[in-house]
C-alpha cells in the first residue's frame, strides 16, 4: 500500500473521531453519526488496501473495525 493512502485513511479516520466527540460533547446526535460513519469509511478502504497488499489479517482486523 502506498504511505499516501495509509496517511490520507488515517487522516479521514482521525477526522471522524474529531466529529464523533465533538458531536457527544454538543449532544448533536447527527453530527456524533456522520463522525462514526466517517470512521468506518476509512477503515473500509485501509481494509482494502490491506486486501491489496495482501494482509488478510490486517484487513480482517480494519473490517471488523467498519463495523464497530
Amino acid at each position: 500500500m502506498g504511505l499516501k493512502d495509509n496517511v490520507s485513511n488515517l487522516a479521514e479516520e482521525g477526522k471522524g473521531k474529531a466529529q464523533e466527540t465533538m458531536g457527544k460533547a454538543t449532544g448533536d446526535e447527527n453530527q456524533q453519526a456522520e463522525g462514526e460513519a466517517t470512521q468506518s469509511s476509512a477503515n473500509v478502504k485501509q481494509a482494502g488496501e490491506n486486501l491489496k497488499d495482501g494482509d488478510l489479517k490486517g484487513a480482517a482486523n480494519d473490517a471488523k473495525d467498519a463495523l464497530d
